[in-house]
């Protein structure tokens, strides 16, 4: 199978330099393993998806390093919790770094052990499926920031495709076994909700109906870019809003979905503090709500939905991939419905991004970025617009439209 270069591979390297572990995590699917295994090619490496190693893992912790000493390579590593005790212990007598490399496919049980046993020894990694950087064999790693900067040295080194090439990547989506193998579509995301919902949800909660749980997650995917309105989806699956509100929390911590939080502070009492949603893999949203081909999403009513969702999935990637675990990437909206797609935060400084699958962008896009020049103690910085218009323009002096191929 062809290994297709992620460019998380340096930040796991600089990790194992600065740390006794190294932890990725990230949905299933998204090449954890895979990145891991290239990375460190040579170490010793156990699965814990092998009842046997699981058992020993579980059952004899204490002595478990011992017949697999570091460094060492442990896949899945939330079915042990209690193995994180002994990695603190090893860790803290050897004083070593980059002695264990981990995956694991759910953040909520693993990151209270982690945050528990583990802190301060340990980096730890968010990997999404494959960016378009990657898709498209870039080995530019910078985090998204519509600077000067940024946008003078991404555009030295983008790779153009045409909008119908793009349109067939937010269809496929981004898992790499899509682009390493030729696949069915239909049968490759098929399998991947039968798997998501008998490994990963039914460990997390107790559903009960398991149909009713992949409508659940239909209707989040229908809703893909918008503000959440839980009570509104409880109501359309028929189900009470703490069970909604529970299962979300099982799509987040399997990073399945991802909630842009809105900016707000106590001077902006006007803008709304509800998030917005998004799924993270384009190709599963596009199969739960049954758009069956590249051209059907463009031409369809939730055309501009998939296209923003791309795009929020590629600035987060931009920032995982850079080692940030906490993106400084929220959305802005008033309560006069003002609203700016994506504001990126840095040292002072707001950036605003609007978010367009127009080929024709213009100053009529960039009106509410206005707004930020009310905010006390902020300064507005380079604004731009993201869309399918293959160059890079300046709007006006402070905003530029820029391909969605620059991000």
């Amino acid at each position: 199978m062809k290994y297709i270069k992620r460019n998380v591979e340096s930040t796991i390297i600089k990790g194992a330099k600065m740390f006794p572990a190294v932890l990725v995590t990230g949905a299933r699917q998204v090449g954890k393993t895979t990145v891991l295994k290239h990375v460190t090619k040579d170490i010793s490496y156990v699965t814990l998806d092998d009842p046997i190693l699981l058992q020993s893992a579980n059952e004899e912790s204490g002595s478990f390093f011992k017949t697999t000493p570091p460094p060492v390579m442990v896949d899945e590593i939330q079915y042990a919790p209690e193995l994180f005790r002994y990695i603190k212990m090893i860790s803290d007598e050897s004083g070593k770094r980059g002695q264990f490399y981990l995956t694991g496919s759910q953040q909520f049980k693993m990151m209270k052990n982690v945050s528990e046993s583990l802190a301060g020894r340990i980096a730890i990694i968010n990997l999404l499926g494959l960016s378009l950087r990657e898709i498209m064999e870039d080995d530019f790693n910078e985090a998204f920031i519509p600077s000067e900067d940024f946008i003078n040295k991404r555009s030295l080194s983008a790779i153009e495709l045409d909008y119908k090439e793009i349109w067939e990547i937010i269809f496929k989506g981004s898992m790499p076994a899509m682009y390493a193998n030729e696949l069915d579509w239909q049968l490759f995301y098929g399998s991947y909700v039968k798997t998501y919902i008998e490994r990963d949800v039914r460990e997390l909660t107790n559903v009960g109906d398991e149909l009713k749980f992949i409508r659940f997650m239909t209707a989040i995917a229908a809703r893909t870019s918008q503000m959440l309105n839980m009570t509104a989806v409880a109501n359309e699956i028929g189900i009470s809003v703490p069970t909604a509100d529970r299962w979300l929390s099982v799509l987040i911590s399997s990073n399945i979905v991802y909630l842009l939080k809105p900016y707000y502070n106590n001077i902006m009492k006007r803008s709304v503090k509800t998030p917005k949603i998004y799924f993270l893999d384009t190709g599963l949203a596009a199969y739960l709500t049954r758009w069956n081909s590249p051209e059907v999403i463009e031409a369809g009513a939730m055309s501009g939905a998939f296209f923003e969702t791309f795009v929020i999935s590629e600035i987060l990637k931009s920032y995982y991939s850079a080692g940030i675990l906490e993106p400084p990437v929220y959305y802005y909206r008033d309560k006069d419905a003002k609203e700016i797609d994506v504001l990126i935060e840095e040292n002072g400084t707001l950036y605003p991004v609007e978010i367009k699958k127009t080929s024709n962008p213009g100053k009529e896009h960039i009106e509410n970025f206005s707004v930020l020049d009310k905010i006390n103690g902020m300064n507005a910085g380079t604004g731009c617009i993201v869309c399918m218009y293959d160059k890079g323009i300046r709007i006006n002096e402070k905003n530029i439209s820029i391909p969605v191929t620059w991000l």
